[in-house]
């Protein structure tokens, strides 16, 4: 029988106060963690190619010489078209939030007449529908300034790709029961790789039919509001919802009420489609997370690292949790993160012992 992975005998308040110290330093050093784990999550996502081109006979340097190259190929060019879209739009985004205001306040005067008392300046200060625009650009001058980090992510990268396969044996070093060390370290690797390749699928498969729909209906900047949906995509529960937004709003500036409803439409009917039959389909049996537990985590990563915290809190969850299932102190708290599926096995499990004993 393999021994606990983690073994302390430390004083639970202690190993409380221990996580408040690690938590602060998370978030005071967070512009240097970021783009480091954002390095490790892309470099196991590449991982799978580099050991399918190493089983065909291709040394390890050519095979991650040749997907980084692929990869880099792929994410220049599209950024170099997203990338005068966004300049563009960042442009002319003020003008927009301007005809927006505009907008609403014309909505507000005609509910007005109709004799609703609406206080317009209220409604405009708590909402700011005008400057909704502006947030746009805002989040996307975020993924920018993460960009500005560009060199530190891809030498990161190279050298974890470089050194993937040492990582077996150096958790053996440190763990004393070989077995045990590398069934934990394929765990979890495989759940992360597993999770984000297939959003990956997924979110590209999303902003794909975005564009498609919004050509279609003929909105300016079809290719950013795609590529917006396609990186919000990966926020669990409310991405797609908020990808939805600052398009929705365009459109009605752009082309009025009846624009605005069809791009509405689209957008409901393609997160539709693929959040409720594509992607159970493609995710299998879920993420073995509660989606309490996915929302809660949604809110707790993006306060320690700010939007890479967002993107990435269900596979940081999923890091927790398994990590928490190696030690029987800490078991009950991966229980309760996970699904309630996960506990009635648990609990048939504990009765079927029980029944033999």
């Amino acid at each position: 029988m393999n021994k606990p992975i983690i073994q302390s005998n430390s004083n639970p308040a202690l190993t409380f106060a221990a996580y408040l110290i690690i938590i602060s330093i998370a978030m005071y050093a967070s512009s240097i963690i970021t783009p480091i784990l954002l390095a490790l999550f892309i470099s196991i996502i590449l991982a799978q190619p580099i050991k399918w081109l190493e089983k065909k006979k291709v040394s390890n340097g050519w095979a991650v010489t040749m997907v980084l190259a692929g990869s880099f190929l792929l994410f220049f060019g599209m950024g170099e078209i997203i990338g005068k879209s966004i300049a563009q739009f960042s442009q002319e985004a003020p003008q927009y939030a301007e005809r927006l205001s505009n907008i609403s306040t014309s909505i507000f005067d005609t509910l007005h007449g109709f004799g609703f008392d609406l206080s317009i300046t209220n409604i405009e200060n708590t909402i700011k529908p005008g400057k909704v625009m502006g947030y746009g650009a805002i989040f996307l001058g975020e993924i920018g300034s993460l960009m500005g980090n560009l060199f530190l992510i891809i030498f990161v990268l190279i050298f974890v790709l470089l050194e993937i396969n040492s990582f077996s044996v150096k958790m053996n070093a440190i763990i004393d029961t070989s077995d045990g060390a590398i069934s934990y370290f394929s765990k979890i690797s495989n759940s992360i790789r597993q999770y984000l390749g297939l959003m990956t699928i997924i979110s590209l498969l999303t902003g794909v039919l975005v564009w498609l729909a919004l050509i279609i209906i003929g909105i300016k900047y079809a290719i950013l509001w795609a590529f917006l949906a396609f990186l919000l995509n990966f926020i669990p529960n409310i991405g797609s919802i908020v990808a939805g937004v600052p398009a929705i709003l365009f459109a009605a500036v752009e082309l009025g009420f009846g624009g605005a409803m069809w791009t509405l439409g689209s957008y409901l009917a393609i997160n539709m489609i693929v959040g409720n039959v594509i992607q159970p389909q493609i995710m299998g049996k879920g993420l073995g997370l509660s989606t309490l537990i996915v929302f809660i985590s949604l809110i707790f990563w993006g306060f320690i690292f700010g939007t890479v915290g967002m993107f990435l809190s269900v596979p940081l969850t999923m890091i927790v949790k398994i990590v928490l299932e190696q030690k029987e102190s800490t078991k009950w708290i991966a229980i309760m993160l996970g699904t309630v599926d996960e506990a009635q096995t648990i609990v048939n499990s504990n009765k079927l012992q029980l029944g033999k004993s």
